[in-house]
């Protein structure tokens, strides 16, 4: 984490699979650079961070474990602008990832704005799945207003909620790594529950 809490995300994992609540999974987490704002985001930069990704990352993991390869096996998950970038991957390679966790994210809010490009789109309709969680408390709220269009967005296109994409708010819930890590047995259960 890089501020010194973390989702617990590999013993959530870990957990849940020794109870056969998931299907086993590899989680890969992906260290942050000091680039954060602009590699998550719909920049130059954040294009090119998503490249990374799907072109080189997931090919050495996919050569160097036992993974299913297939886009119906792979999904991409974060927090904040992570929660954005986390999407973004789902939204444009939607032929890699077929699934994304979206933690309080960063939809639209001041200059960033993806929710246009979701209400722009005119293309085929995308066999994705998304979970999308938000607090309520301080930056949580200031968020809610972008997901609340995203999800308009996405239900405009016809995607159903519970169907395509779930909708968890925490209204107690705090724009922290705790608060996440609460709400990620919830979001592995939705989108990988046996």
């Amino acid at each position: 984490s890089a501020v010194g809490t973390d989702w617990q995300i590999d013993e959530t994992a870990d957990s849940l699979i020794r109870k056969s609540e998931i299907e086993p999974l590899i989680i890969v987490g992906i260290y942050n650079t000091r680039q954060r704002s602009r590699e998550y985001t719909h920049t130059d930069t954040g294009s090119v961070y998503m490249r990374f990704i799907v072109d080189k990352l997931k090919p050495i993991i996919d050569e160097k474990y036992r993974t299913l390869p297939g886009r119906e096996f792979t999904a991409t998950g974060g927090s904040s602008a992570g929660g954005l970038i986390s999407f973004m991957l789902l939204w444009e390679h939607s032929d890699v990832f077929s699934k994304a966790i979206c933690m309080s994210p960063a939809f639209k809010i001041k200059r960033i704005d993806y929710v246009s490009e979701v209400e722009n789109y005119t293309g085929k309709r995308k066999d994705i799945q998304v979970y999308i969680d938000n607090g309520g408390v301080e930056l949580e709220a200031r968020l809610q207003p972008g997901i609340d269009e995203m999800v308009k967005a996405l239900e405009n296109k016809g995607y159903k909620m519970n169907e395509d994409y779930f909708l968890i708010i925490d209204k107690d819930g705090s724009h922290t790594e705790s608060a996440w890590a609460s709400r990620i047995p919830k979001a592995l259960k939705l989108l990988f529950g046996k």
